[in-house]
């Protein structure tokens, strides 16, 4: 297919911009290119699904069918949808990925994580937790938002915190499974002993996964304004300067999931999931 597009540079690598025409025509492509599908596969597969492997794979049809067939795939197998809280809950109980209960003020749902809570070392358990809270916070999206951001508190962190194995495959789930959903991954006060790790996973990223990567430090003037430009403060955890000193309360938590989990499992009985609302897909 031939279109007339243009193009802008981005992190040294060409991005094109295509009309809605455009972008549509490509839609049906990747479409042909994928085949029948089954009634639960196609749940995954709306327009603004195809769109971000699209945009992804910067308009190449062919790689973004190749991108969607292998996350079918694995969707499949997997089952990301399927987890539930009573399968996560030892993982969950430290507090050290949550999604508290406000969006930032684009609308995109939120995971706190805080590496020095760590209290696993199963990478599979680990992962397992990772996909469960990536699924409930797109589940939470409001219409028309299609991104999570996180949060990263590094207080008390110490690289035993933390295992390459476990990133590299966060960084292989998030890229593959989940393209186009961060938005935008705040590193709060991280330690200079963070650097050569994050050297180490950096070569793991896409141009575009490390650009939505920003190191901001509490000592530094401008990172208040970042903050209060992205949040409302009085919902903001204390931990990233806002005014909610509350703390994670793991049992007001668990029932929050658990109720969450309920009104999955009542949608998917009505033949229904979170991919079927307009604004959540794959």
């Amino acid at each position: 297919m031939s279109l007339d597009v243009k193009k802008t540079a981005f992190d040294g690598h060409e991005k094109m911009l295509l009309s809605q025409e455009q972008q549509a025509k490509l839609i049906i492509e990747v479409r042909r290119l994928i085949g029948p599908l089954s009634d639960k596969a196609s749940v995954y597969c709306s327009d603004a699904s195809i769109s971000r492997y699209l945009r992804t794979k910067n308009w190449n049809v062919k790689k973004a069918a190749q991108m969607l067939k292998q996350s079918l795939k694995w969707r499949e197998e997997y089952k990301p949808e399927e987890i539930c809280w009573e399968e996560v809950s030892n993982e969950a109980k430290s507090g050290k990925i949550y999604r508290p209960n406000y969006h930032d003020k684009h609308g995109r749902s939120v995971l706190v994580m805080t590496p020095c809570r760590q209290n696993s070392k199963s990478v599979r358990e680990s992962i397992k937790f990772f996909v469960y809270c990536m699924e409930n916070a797109i589940f939470n999206l409001p219409p028309h938002q299609e991104q999570v951001i996180w949060l990263v508190d590094f207080q008390g962190f110490s690289l035993s915190n933390i295992s390459f194995a476990a990133a590299r495959e966060t960084a292989h789930i998030l890229q593959e499974y989940y393209p186009e959903r961060l938005g935008l991954a705040i590193m709060y006060n991280a330690p200079r002993i963070f650097q050569p790790f994050f050297m180490m996973v950096k070569p793991l990223l896409e141009p575009e996964t490390f650009n939505k990567v920003k190191f901001v430090y509490s000592k530094d003037h401008n990172t208040k304004k970042i903050m209060e430009d992205l949040f409302d403060m009085e919902h903001l955890e204390s931990a990233f300067g806002g005014n909610d000193g509350t703390g994670f309360d793991i049992n007001k938590y668990a029932k929050r999931m658990k109720e969450e989990d309920d009104k999955r499992n009542t949608l998917s009985g009505h033949g229904q999931t979170l991919y079927h609302q307009s604004h959540t897909t794959l």
